[in-house]
């Protein structure tokens, strides 16, 4: 576990802490009813048979990382069905969960939430505003991703700021399709060799966007695959605090690095995203 002396633990929760191990085996120590929010980007299960090229034969870096490697569908679904219904004994009642996928995967995991007993509350639509072109010419470019966003039951009393979303969207009502580029320039990470840190790094705007909208400040929001940290990040800059879960030790060694170097926005620039509707 890295965690920092001056890091606190708050009814058993090990807050702000990147904790190195498998995902279903650490939320299954942590106390039921403890998270406000579960932000979860999971391995997508893209089934990459082969190396693919740019038409000018150049290889392209795509998601070939064995952590995304499952030997069947049915493995996949039982690998889902565990992690969901590890995320949701630690939800708080009024918790809720977001999960982002492609069309890999997306509709599978969708079966899975309803099944588990979360509620559907909303799907909404990343669109690419630079997505990779599709190289080899036989499909539509995939330019978008899908997330699910869904509350602990149907009864929840989630948190949803709409007077916050729809201020950052030039006072209007926020839509469920969200026009954000990938993560590229100086926002995408890098290792020590010069190469991409994490293949599927998102970008800040995305994980913006969900906690202004779907958090307050001092929610504790986890992420079951932390990857380089966006999540932990953009939750820091918020307010909120995070618990991290990524059993990679090079993505913890850069999240935890990216972290430390990043400060607090100022208080009074996030009291927009408190819900008038949720005040007394």
């Amino acid at each position: 576990m890295n965690q920092k002396p001056n890091e606190s633990a708050v009814d058993g929760l090990p807050l702000n802490t990147i904790i190195d191990g498998d995902c279903i085996d650490v939320m299954n120590t942590l106390p039921e009813n403890s998270v406000d929010l579960i932000f979860a980007d999971p391995p997508y299960n893209l089934q990459l048979k082969s190396d693919l090229h740019r038409p000018d034969n150049s290889k392209v870096d795509a998601v070939d990382d064995h952590w995304d490697q499952f030997d069947s569908f049915a493995a996949y679904d039982t690998f889902t069905r565990n992690w969901l219904k590890a995320a949701r004994r630690i939800l708080k009642p009024n918790g809720a969960i977001w999960v982002i996928g492609s069309y890999h995967n997306i509709f599978r995991v969708g079966t899975a939430l309803q099944d588990a007993g979360y509620w559907i509350l909303n799907d909404v639509v990343w669109r690419k505003s630079n997505p990779m072109p599709n190289f080899r010419g036989k499909r539509f470019t995939n330019a978008h991703e899908t997330m699910i966003w869904a509350s602990k039951a149907e009864g929840s009393k989630y948190t949803f700021n709409y007077e916050a979303l729809k201020a950052m969207n030039e006072g209007i009502q926020m839509r469920s399709d969200w026009v954000l580029p990938i993560c590229n320039g100086h926002e995408r990470l890098k290792d020590e060799n010069g190469d991409k840190a994490h293949p599927t790094q998102k970008p800040e705007s995305l994980l913006h966007r969900v906690l202004l909208g779907t958090t307050n400040p001092g929610d504790v929001v986890l992420d079951p695959f932390f990857g380089t940290g966006t999540t932990g990040a953009v939750a820091k800059m918020l307010g909120r605090d995070f618990i991290g879960i990524e059993r990679e030790e090079a993505y913890r060694k850069v999240a935890q690095k990216r972290i430390d170097n990043l400060r607090k926005y100022d208080s009074d620039a996030l009291a927009v995203s408190l819900s008038k509707r949720a005040e007394p």
